[in-house]
């Protein structure tokens, strides 16, 4: 499967596994952003700014940590974040739910303007408890919407798993209820006549 049908597959699975369009806590992005580090180095001259050591970076609900982020910010005022680590992580609130979205790995970027999250080796992403994995995940927050890719450049090993894409979607309860009498069908033209006409 092409790269492109793999990402194309993965959107379609999970609309049909009954994923309505919820979106992000949309209230993070008024939000300030809040850095934590053991060593922070700021190129106001650039408008670039890099945070090693622990580094946790939060705004509203989100969360994004490794052990070195840089921010850049552009002139109209948005940022570009790059995260990397062991394993860098990422983490924010559904709006109108009580749960969150989870993704991990070897560096993750994240562009305030588009709103969206790029995971980038052994990438993996969390959402209740179905799990997206691949080599790269991209997550729009404004949509919810993840695209995931496997290298194109390597050819797939079934045996290994590398070059590939997995998916585990849990089965959901969206199944209306069954009644519990027998549903009564009665002819429209009775429904029209008055109580006792015959």
């Amino acid at each position: 499967m092409k790269k492109s049908s793999i990402s194309h597959a993965v959107v379609l699975l999970f609309m049909a596994m009954g994923y309505s369009p919820s979106y992000a806590e949309r209230a993070d992005r008024n939000k300030p952003v809040h850095l934590e580090a053991d060593h922070v180095s700021i190129d106001d001259a650039k408008q670039i700014s890099t945070f090693e050591g622990k580094v946790l970076l939060t705004q509203g609900t989100m969360s994004i940590q490794g052990d070195k982020i840089v921010v850049a910010q552009d002139k109209n005022g948005f940022s570009h974040g790059t995260a990397t680590g062991e394993f860098a992580s990422f983490r924010q609130k559904r709006e109108g739910f009580d749960e969150y979205v989870e993704g991990y790995g070897q560096r993750i970027e994240y562009n305030t303007q588009t709103e969206t999250v790029d995971f980038f080796g052994q990438a993996r992403m969390i959402r209740r408890q179905d799990e997206v994995r691949g080599d790269h995940i991209t997550y729009n927050s404004k949509t919810e919407i993840f695209q995931v890719q496997s290298e194109s450049n390597q050819p797939a090993d079934v045996a290994s798993g590398k070059g590939r894409v997995h998916v585990t979607l849990q089965p959901k309860a969206n199944v209306p209820p069954v009644p519990s009498e027998p549903v009564m069908i009665v002819p429209l033209d009775e429904l029209s006549q008055p109580k006792g006409a015959q």
